[in-house]
Formats: structure tokens, C-alpha cells, sequence
């Protein structure tokens, strides 16, 4: 089927007065300088949008205009169309059989490409039909996952070790270096597919019967599970080599870092390795460098949380926490802060383990335990180095928590996190592991808690019904949640959220600034009364309440509201237990 429209898309647009003339000439002017496709150079300039484009496409060339996102659309369906045509041509095969197969296309009038899919998919006739570019490009990323890949390769891979089996693995890996090794293929579709699902972690995990290659999405962990157990020590092989770490011993922990770059990410990995029952499990971190250090706007702080952070780094001494479980986004927010405050005439020191992101002008540095270059030795030369602003990736022992709240105090801007998961209960945090009470309410000028709580799937978003426990566990938390329980939202699940009824996260944040009532419970070591000062200061809104408030506006699920509280509650509870302990010991 070869389309055609009758008249240049343009001209037709003019005639039925979707666009004008004028328009017209200068969507054509911009498409000579930019060389794109009319079309898309008149989405860009706003003179139509896109699905008025489409839209008008399908009725001048007679053929459907169809929703991807609403569509199931089979595996063995969509590989009839290679990866590399299916993007090049934005086209996707949505339905076939033996003798017809509809073909979604952002422009079928390029006959072009029209002609090239045709090829691919004789002797089958094509049937077209127009969705929208970002639907496309959605799909591609959703459809053509890695899975099939790395269980072909896992498959060659286990034959070719089962040729001999006498082979010596670690030998085998590395004769051959090169991409073409099944090891290196194996390991790029795992690292792809990784990528394209914008996945944080990617764990490797060998058992008696299984090899389970599983991969964090949006905080929750999806699992690949491979038959063939012993390619497992090839793959943890390699990646040893790529981590410059000892690949002859398997009886201890390392850790280790290396870069890749996949589908035009800088991706930055940190890597773990570790001795279990079935061989070593591997776990990897991703860090996209190429994504670049995000602007403190960009963090996901709410407007009003904004104003006051800032007024917090832009003091000239202080200390400044940020506290969250692991994986929370703590990192980003204080690379966030450190991108605002990185100016010329200030000496900025950084003190990580490890380094995650570089930054121009800052002084980062790695901290060594194997050579005793340790958090609070770095810290104490720190100061000597007459630093304007300090970052101490993680207060973990309580000379580094003594050293940080001195400079504090003299004269230093001290960022620095700590794993706690409320801000009320970090400065019960700094006191347990040892530092004086009035010395904590000398230097804390604020604790940032924050949490990462997903996002309903914004294609298939339907009303929810709370139940009776849930709806009476919600009215706790605030009297404003309707009594009949509505206004709520949850995903039903569909394709481009891999059924999971959701998709990308959002940070949730609140904000403790020390005010006096809440300093003077700290220097007389009163922790009950710091943390009702705090719980009734009056710009203070706990995590909880912040996540509810993304539920009522339809960002976020009950579920995910009420598991954040329970958490914190969990958090809550431990600090009254220790309160308890200190009122009978004191």
C-alpha cells in the first residue's frame, strides 16, 4: 500500500485553513535551515499541533489513526520489523498473519520509507496506519527489550563451554577480548536493556538451578531468570576485569567502578561483588553521566521548600543535613545544592566515598579505607585547606559526626547526609553516636528528609476506590481527605508502564529548620520535647502528609502513600523507644 496525498502537505494544510500562508512561508524558510521534515518544523513552531497534524493525515491518505498506548501488541508481532528500521523509519508492526500487516508509521506519507518496511515484511502487504512520534519512540523503548538477546546469548554461551569441560572459564574470557566474544554480547544486551528501561541497578545473581539477572525500575526489582547456571562466572569475570579488580579471588567482597557508554549514555557503573552459596552475585549501580548534574530546580523540591533551602545554603556557616534510606535521591539533591552554590569566589571541598559525579572547580575527594584515608581524617585536613563551603558524602562514625559540627560552627557551610528516615529523628541520630546535644543545637541549621515514591502511569490512570481500612488510615493522617474517599488515582497497568500501574518516580521532601524552642530542648539533652517542638513548628509537614498530598492531586497512589507512613512511623517508633531508654537510665 503506497499512499499518496494528492496536493504537498502544506498546500493542503492552506486550503483547508488549518494554517496559513504567511505560516506557511516561514515553516518552509526554517525547514531549509533545518533541514527537518515540514511537519515537524510546523509542530515546532506551533502552528498546529500534533495530533491535529495526524489527524488531518489519516483522513487525506484514508487510513487509521491509532493510540499505541492502548494497544497489546505481541512480541513475535513487533520483531518482524528490526530495531534499527522499526526507529529509523519510525514505524511499528502492530498486527499480522500470514498475508497483511498493519504498519503504525508518524508519517506514511514517506514513501520512502514506506517502500524500505515493505521490503522487510514480504511477502506480507502492509497496511498503514498514523500514531504519534512520541508514542512511537515510547514503544520502540517498551517493545524491543534485550530479553530475547541475552537469552540467546546466554544459550551460545553455555554451549560453548559445554564443548569441554575441562575449559578453564577465566582462561576463556580472556583469550578474546573483542565485542564479538559471546561474553562481551552478553553483557551489552544486559547493559542496553538496563538503559533503556532507565534502570538504577542491574544485580547478577547465580543459584542452583537458575540464573537470575534482575534490574531496579522505579525502586522495584524485575527479574530475568536464565537456565544456564554456569555462564555465571564468565559474566562475573568480566566484569572483574572491567573494575580493575582481582579476578583470582572469589573468597571476599570487592567493589569496584568502570565506565561504558550504551545507546549515547555515560553511564558510570560502581560495582559489588560478594560470596554466596552458588558462586559470587554481582550488583551494579548506574550512574548516567551524561544526563549531567541537575539544577536545585530540577531536584523535585516543591516551590515553597525551595525558598527555604535556599535561604539555609546561602548562609555563610551551618550545617545543612540531608537524610533519607538508601537510593532516596540524596545525592542528586546535594549535587543539586553544591551546582548552585559553585561560584568563583568559593572554595568548595568534597568529601565521598565515592565520587559520583565531577564538577568543575570543587575539590572532590575519594575517601581510601585500605590506605586509612578515612571520612573524618579527609575532614580534619579539610579544614586546613580554608574551604568556604564543606560536603561530607556520609556522617558514619562519631569522630566524623564531632569534626563536621565543629566547622560548622567556625565559620563553614557543612552539607552532608545521614540514613535516617524523618528529619526529626537525625538529630537523635548525631547524639546516639555521640555527639553532645548543644552542640548539635549549636550547628544544625535544617534537616532535609526525603523519600522517591512512583508515580501513577499517566496512560492508564482510572479513579480508585480506597478501601474502608485504608480510607480510616487516611483520615488519621489528615481530616481534609474526603469522607467517601474520592479523588484518588491508581494504574490499571498497561504496556508502557510494563503493567505495573506505574511509571517514573518523584521525590517527596520536608523541611525541620531549628528554631530556639527546639535548640534549648537539644542543650538540655530533652529529646521528647525537641521532637513535639519540632512536630508542632509551624512550617514543618512530615513526609507522609507531603505524599498524601501528591495522591489528592492525582501524582501518586493511596498504596504508595500509606507505605511511606508506615515506614516512618517504623522510624518514629525506634527514636520513642531510645527516648524511653535515656528517660530510665537518666
Amino acid at each position: 500500500m503506497r499512499p499518496r496525498l494528492k496536493m504537498r502537505l502544506g498546500d493542503l494544510l492552506v486550503q483547508e485553513d488549518i494554517i496559513s500562508e504567511q505560516q506557511l512561508q516561514q515553516a518552509l524558510e526554517d525547514q531549509r535551515r533545518n533541514g527537518r521534515k515540514l511537519g515537524v518544523t510546523l509542530v515546532d513552531l506551533g502552528f498546529i499541533s500534533e495530533q491535529e497534524l495526524l489527524e488531518f493525515l489519516a483522513r487525506q491518505l484514508n487510513i487509521p489513526f491509532i493510540e499505541l498506548s492502548d494497544r497489546k501488541i505481541a512480541d513475535d508481532v513487533v520483531n518482524l520489523l528490526p530495531e534499527v528500521q522499526a526507529r529509523r523509519h519510525r514505524a511499528l508492526v502492530v498486527e499480522a498473519d500470514d498475508e497483511e500487516a498493519l504498519v503504525a508509521m508518524s508519517d506514511p506519507a514517506d514513501l520512502t520509507a514506506v517502500d524500505a518496511i515493505s521490503q522487510y515484511l514480504q511477502p506480507r502487504q502492509i497496511k498503514l496506519a498514523v500514531a504519534p512520534d512520541h508514542e512511537l519512540l515510547e514503544a520502540f523503548d517498551n517493545l524491543y527489550r534485550r530479553t530475547k538477546d541475552i537469552a540467546q546469548f546466554a544459550s551460545q554461551l553455555q554451549t560453548e563451554y559445554a564443548r569441554d569441560e575441562a575449559v578453564d572459564i577465566a582462561a576463556l574470557s580472556l583469550e578474546d577480548d573483542t565485542d564479538d566474544a559471546t561474553v562481551a554480547k552478553l553483557l551489552q544486551s544486559i547493559f542496553a536493556d538496563a538503559v533503556q528501561v532507565r534502570a538504577s541497578d542491574i544485580h547478577i545473581e547465580p543459584d542452583d538451578r537458575a540464573l537470575r539477572i534482575r534490574m531496579r525500575v522505579d525502586g522495584v526489582l524485575q527479574e530475568n531468570v536464565l537456565n544456564e547456571t554456569t555462564i555465571a562466572s564468565a559474566l562475573v569475570l568480566r566484569l572483574k576485569l572491567m573494575a580493575g579488580l582481582d579476578i583470582s579471588e572469589k573468597r571476599i567482597p570487592q567493589d569496584g567502578r568502570f565506565h561504558i557508554n550504551v545507546r549515547d549514555h555515560a553511564i558510570d557503573v560502581r560495582m559489588s561483588t560478594m560470596p554466596v552459596q552458588y558462586g559470587e552475585s554481582c550488583v551494579m549501580r548506574l550512574l548516567d553521566q551524561s544526563a549531567g548534574v541537575l539544577e536545585l530546580e530540577q531536584t523535585g523540591l516543591p516551590e515553597h521548600l525551595l525558598k527555604r533551602v535556599r535561604n539555609l545554603i546561602h548562609k555563610p556557616y551551618g550545617m545543612l543535613i540531608v537524610t533519607g534510606p538508601t537510593g532516596s535521591g540524596k545525592t542528586t539533591t546535594l549535587y543539586g545544592v553544591l551546582n548552585e552554590l559553585n561560584k568563583a569566589e568559593k572554595k568548595i571541598i568534597t568529601v565521598e566515598d565515592p565520587v559520583e559525579y565531577r564538577l568543575p572547580r570543587i575539590s572532590q575527594v575519594q575517601v581510601n579505607s585500605k590506605i586509612g584515608l578515612s571520612f573524618s581524617r579527609v575532614l580534619r585536613t579539610t579544614l586546613r585547606q580554608d574551604p568556604d563551603i564543606i560536603m561530607v558524602g556520609e556522617m558514619r562514625d562519631g569522630e566524623t559526626v564531632e569534626i563536621g559540627l565543629r566547622g560548622s560552627i567556625t565559620g563553614h557551610l557543612v552539607l552532608t547526609t545521614l540514613h535516617t528516615n524523618d528529619s526529626i529523628t537525625s538529630a537523635l541520630r548525631l547524639i546516639d553516636m555521640g555527639a553532645a546535644p548543644y552542640l548539635v543545637g549549636a550547628a544544625v541549621r535544617g534537616v532535609l528528609a526525603q523519600r522517591l515514591i512512583r508515580k501513577v502511569c499517566d496512560n492508564c490512570k482510572v479513579s480508585d476506590e480506597v478501601e474502608p481500612g485504608d480510607l480510616t488510615l487516611l483520615r488519621r493522617m489528615s481530616s481534609e481527605v474526603p469522607e467517601d474517599g474520592s479523588g484518588f488515582v491508581r494504574g490499571k497497568g498497561c504496556r508502557n508502564c510494563n503493567h505495573t500501574g506505574y511509571k517514573g518516580r518523584i521525590g517527596v521532601f520536608e523541611l525541620l529548620e531549628l528554631n530556639e524552642e527546639m535548640v534549648n530542648a537539644l542543650r538540655d539533652a530533652n529529646m521528647r520535647e525537641f521532637a513535639a517542638a519540632a512536630r508542632n513548628s509551624q512550617h514543618f509537614r512530615p513526609l507522609a502528609l507531603a505524599a498524601l498530598d501528591y495522591a489528592r492531586e492525582g501524582v501518586t497512589s493511596v498504596d504508595e502513600v500509606l507505605f511511606l507512613a508506615e515506614t516512618v512511623e517504623e522510624e518514629e517508633l525506634k527514636g520513642t523507644l531510645t527516648e524511653d531508654a535515656e528517660d530510665a537510665h537518666g
